[in-house]
């Protein structure tokens, strides 16, 4: 069944995919009435999800950026010495420390996988959510990469950690962010590691992800055209910082449908949020041109969202200089790393996996080769 039109604007930009918050009894037709936080029982259980006790410690932290509080969860192998790390940095939208969508919770799977393998990993709230201060849809690229930046700050003040080897997970948007502070001169970042990271500007990305998705739900290609139609007025607004006009034209559009496929007033926010405006206008090119430490960038051949067709080439070009890339592309996963069908983000809530064991191997793999947790 098609996409709502009304919630394809923020497949991207506002939340992972659209109508994440449904549950599993409603069709993707429907706006979504509530968050998963706000009705956490109504997602089965997921088979990978790591359950208490931890064979490690976990830890909950918080630290500031400036006036900013931002709270987050520290897992660290209980064996002595000082461990290498990563900080972990969520996709679109206000992600919570797990990054939980539609019951999944990856970065709880990813932090237990890498801290069983002897790193410490630091995965935190957006701004907005839970224990972290702020709002992100007022927030620029600058200000949430100096999130960043005060993160790694916080491990390297902790003596279980060797402040010499930390690097950056970014999965989707985060392979935006991830790069954008590692490819600073002062960052001291070691590494870095891309989820389903973009290599082309946001709103490339958006206008293909929507013309992607809404072909796999079986819309007509007066359907598909309407909507490049729109999406292309709203970005062109986005790019040069009209945010009234944005969003004007956006409600509008919204009230041109009908009633039962209309988004919420707050969804039309978003979409003409400072924070869409820099997602729409970033290009990732000059930061990932200038990454000079290691880098592993992976690909689902059946994201929609991040379609690796259009991501793969230019992220093999701009990583071409540096030191050390690996770029690989899993056949047959989506935007999630869940093995898929169509790879449409309706499907994302009645697969079982969370992140293909394949993936989470390859991770673990490629990092205890370049930075092993014993010297």
């Amino acid at each position: 069944m098609r996409a709502p039109r009304s919630l394809l604007p923020i497949l991207f930009a506002v939340a992972l995919v659209s109508g994440c918050s449904q549950s599993p009894q409603e069709t993707t037709t429907s706006p979504p009435a509530a968050t998963q936080s706000e009705n956490p029982k109504q997602w089965p259980p997921r088979p990978q999800e790591p359950k208490p006790p931890w064979p490690y410690t976990s830890e909950e932290v918080s630290f500031h950026n400036g006036d900013l509080t931002i709270a987050g969860t520290l897992t660290r192998p209980d064996s002595g010495g000082k461990h290498p790390a990563v900080l972990l940095v969520t996709g679109s939208g206000p992600q919570d420390r797990n990054e939980e969508i539609l019951g999944h919770k990856p970065f709880l799977l990813l932090a237990d996988t890498l801290t069983r393998a002897g790193y410490a990993v630091l995965r935190t709230d957006d701004r907005g959510v839970g224990g972290t201060g702020g709002t992100l849809a007022h927030s620029s690229y600058q200000e949430l990469s100096s999130d960043i930046g005060a993160g790694l700050a916080y491990l390297r003040g902790r003596p279980e950690i060797d402040g010499d080897r930390i690097g950056l997970l970014g999965h989707s948007e985060g392979g935006y962010l991830a790069p954008l502070y590692a490819s600073r001169a002062d960052s001291g970042v070691a590494f870095t590691i891309l989820l389903a990271g973009p290599a082309v500007p946001g709103s490339e990305v958006l206008l293909e992800q929507t013309q992607l998705i809404l072909a796999a739900e079986g819309a007509t290609p007066e359907e598909v055209s309407d909507e490049i139609g729109f999406l292309s007025g709203l970005t062109n607004m986005l790019r040069i910082g009209d945010l009234e006009g944005a969003r004007s034209y956006a409600q509008g559009h919204n009230e041109s449908l009908p009633v039962e496929q209309r988004a919420p007033a707050e969804t039309i926010d978003d979409m003409a949020s400072p924070y869409m405006a820099g997602l729409v206008n970033y290009d990732p090119a000059p930061a990932l041109s200038a990454l000079r430490v290691p880098v592993l960038a992976i690909y689902g051949g059946k994201d929609l969202q991040v379609p690796a067709e259009q991501s793969e080439g230019p992220m093999r070009t701009l990583l071409a200089a540096g030191p050390d890339a690996d770029v690989h592309v899993f056949d047959g996963l989506n935007h999630l790393l869940q093995p898929a069908d169509k790879g449409v983000p309706s499907e994302y809530a009645f697969i079982d996996t969370t992140i293909d064991p394949v993936v989470l191997d390859y991770v673990t793999a490629w990092l205890t080769q370049r930075f092993p947790t014993t010297r």
